[in-house]
């Protein structure tokens, strides 16, 4: 990078329009000034929280918190189960393998003893069909980039070869495990910097061999920002090609005879919806899509007459929004999401009703995972009082029961989980759950935890967490608002939290505030408002607009500068759901509305706790820098206004149970000082 301009020299033009920006410099973690900010603003921050009384009973509590063994939703694998467990404080989950879910596991993989910092995690995991290959990529340090490695689970031992450049990739195998598909980007330097996230392409691996000479499959140099993945057909017939752009809730599938070298055949290539392949049914493909239906519909396509006109619809859209479509034997595993929370159903492949599953309310599905020889269906889940549950049924004798259970919930007889319903601005009834003790009373008192996003297609369904469970034994309120830009309701609730309408999104989460005074549950000076990522974006606009409505504010790995931020890593994936306010004069005049760092007023702030890390690739940290610069020079009164960076940490993807509790252990500590609540 070159060397930042002054903090004078800083002016853009968008459209005729002069935009300052004497943050600049802080874009530039090299910069010797930068570097000393930087250490400045630790110094700072640290040297708050080591003097705040109640920072060391909360990080107490929350060890105590976070010390219960929890389990992920196991896969099947050639009769044996494969799944992920954390005895409780171990940094990383460890890799696990069981031929009962009833028997004591034996260790595959624990990623803790590859790296004692507990910052190698284990982001993706493909088994070859026989059970024989694991392929499995690690991240180092939260970033999104992946190194693909490959075991045989026989002796344990590793292949030589390594694969690197990847990010977000599928890892497909052949039916005889010879290899495996996989997609990545081009090698550092061998093109221009700003590409380093573009011409992503399709490759085949072959086992025993170095990745430079895996075998090109598929690419688009003619449309760089196009992304690809790969699955076969159940009967290894045909090689599916899904291809996507950014972020953009759409998808075109493509198939080939799975021996051939020759082009992908179009399968549905209109773009105009996301498609997703399902399973084999009678010679046909079942493929799950939103085309024509935003919330989700499954149709039947034959794959020798591929045209609209031959598609025959098996599950028809509904209010409900469809999620996890599986296949398994002649059914289909279908879960849908109403009102924010799911429930699971069983048909017939030809969409014959089957019945609906017996699982609690009020919660989300986190995994399904089926064996689609035998009919077994895993099921994880979870809900706002208890970590993930799975459980198992059995297709051909319907049988539903809990197979493994995580540790650490909170007693349902003392807590509760409410779904209230409030107004936004313009009259639209917005969802929202509230957490807390049975026996609290509306009487205005309460210190509550406002949680939302707002974007993305992303819903906010119910989940547990060791560090909110906390905040809500000792007498807090945890709320999360369901408003629009998420998928609570489907891509018509997702886009009307998008371009033009994504201020909505900040209006719908004002109103969740106001609310829940109106309603009593609290009182300005006793409300703090969280989110990170998008979410971050949301609160720090929110915060910009209406600064007398809260205690605290938590602002996590936020987007804030959002005429720049499609110019860093992935940033530009997101103009599908912002805009590019450099090429369309629309989206930055709507953008500039509301982009965090442009809208910054001199005047009194609440306590404010931005957070970022240094090796933050997905949401560079000259966000979080640039907002808190600009924030702590407008404070006009005596609240703290902190930047709170940590080391050796990313976008939150794999982070250690010891940083977690570190950071939780100064969020909490900064919320229970400024909401007057005791540990």
């Amino acid at each position: 990078m070159s060397t930042p301009v002054t903090k004078s020299a800083a002016v853009d033009t968008y459209h005729d329009h002069e935009v300052r920006d004497p943050y600049r410099w802080l874009e530039d973690t090299e910069y010797p000034e930068t570097k000393a900010w930087m250490k400045k603003q630790t110094q700072r921050t640290r040297s708050y929280f080591d003097a705040l009384p109640v920072r060391t009973p909360l990080q107490k509590n929350l060890a105590r918190r976070w010390n219960a063994g929890r389990f992920f939703t196991p896969e099947k694998v050639n009769g044996d189960y494969y799944y992920q467990k954390n005895d409780g404080l171990q940094n990383q989950p460890v890799l696990c393998r069981s031929s009962s879910l009833s028997a004591e596991p034996d260790k595959v993989m624990d990623p803790n003893e590859l790296n004692p910092e507990g910052t190698t995690a284990l982001t993706a995991l493909s088994f070859s069909n026989d059970g024989t290959w694991l392929a499995y990529a690690l991240s180092e340090n939260g970033s999104d980039w992946q190194t693909i490695r490959i075991r045989n689970l026989q002796t344990g031992k590793e292949l030589p070869e390594t694969i690197r450049w990847c990010k977000f990739t599928d890892l497909t195998w052949t039916k005889d495990g010879s290899g495996f598909y996989y997609s990545r980007y081009p090698e550092p330097g061998t093109v221009p910097e700003q590409d380093g996230n573009n011409h992503n392409r399709l490759y085949f691996h072959s086992l025993n061999s170095p990745q430079s000479e895996d075998l090109l499959i598929h690419e688009r140099p003619d449309d760089k920002e196009l992304s690809f993945g790969a699955a076969f057909t159940d009967d290894h017939r045909h090689l599916i090609l899904q291809s996507w752009k950014g972020t953009e809730n759409k998808s075109r599938l493509y198939y080939r005879e799975a021996a051939s070298d020759g082009d992908f055949l179009p399968l549905a290539s209109d773009g105009d919806g996301y498609y997703s392949y399902i399973g084999n049914s009678e010679g046909r493909f079942l493929l799950y899509t939103t085309a024509g239906a935003p919330n989700g519909r499954i149709i039947s396509v034959d794959p020798e007459r591929p045209e609209k006109e031959h598609w025959l619809e098996v599950i028809p859209e509904r209010d409900s929004v469809l999620y996890f479509p599986k296949m398994a034997g002649d059914h289909l595993i279908v879960a849908y999401m109403e009102h924010a929370w799911h429930r699971v159903e069983l048909y017939k492949t030809d969409g014959t009703y089957v019945k609906k599953l017996g699982l609690p309310e009020m919660i989300s599905i986190s995994d399904i995972q089926v064996s689609k020889k035998d009919g077994e269906v895993l099921i994880g889940y979870t809900s706002y009082l208890s970590p993930i549950t799975v459980a198992r049924y059995l297709i051909e004798s319907d049988e539903l029961g809990i197979v493994l259970e995580s540790g650490g919930g909170l007693d349902p007889d003392l807590y509760t989980t409410r779904q209230v319903f409030y107004p936004s601005t313009d009259g639209k009834q917005i969802p929202m759950f509230i957490t807390s003790r049975k026996d609290l009373k509306p009487d205005g008192s309460h210190p509550v935890l406002l949680y939302g996003y707002g974007g993305f297609n992303i819903s906010m369904t119910p989940s547990f967490n060791a560090s909110n469970a906390m905040f809500i034994e000792d007498g807090g309120i945890y709320a999360v608002a369901n408003i629009r830009g998420g998928g609570e309701y489907g891509e018509a609730w997702h886009q009307g939290g998008t371009f033009a309408n994504k201020p909505q999104v900040f209006e719908d989460f004002i109103s969740a505030a106001e609310w829940l005074i109106s309603e009593k549950w609290t009182a300005p000076a006793k409300i703090a408002i969280m989110g990170a990522s998008n979410g971050g974006l949301l609160v720090s606009a929110c915060l910009n607009r209406r600064p007398d409505l809260y205690g605290a504010v938590i602002c996590q790995v936020p987007v804030t500068d959002m005429l720049r931020y499609h110019k860093f890593t992935v940033g530009r994936f997101w103009t599908s759901e912002f805009g590019h306010p450099e090429k369309n004069e629309e989206d930055f005049l709507n953008i500039i509305t509301y982009s965090p760092l442009h809208n910054i007023k001199e005047r009194e702030h609440p306590p404010v706790l931005i957070t970022t890390a240094d090796t933050d690739d997905r949401v560079v940290p000259l966000h979080a820098m640039k907002y808190a610069a600009a924030l702590q020079e407008a404070q006009e009164g005596e609240a703290p206004i902190l930047l709170r960076i940590e080391q050796d940490a990313g976008h939150g993807l794999g982070k250690p149970v010891s940083k977690i509790i570190d950071e939780h252990t100064d969020i909490y500590s900064f919320l229970y000082t400024h909401l007057d609540l005791d540990a």
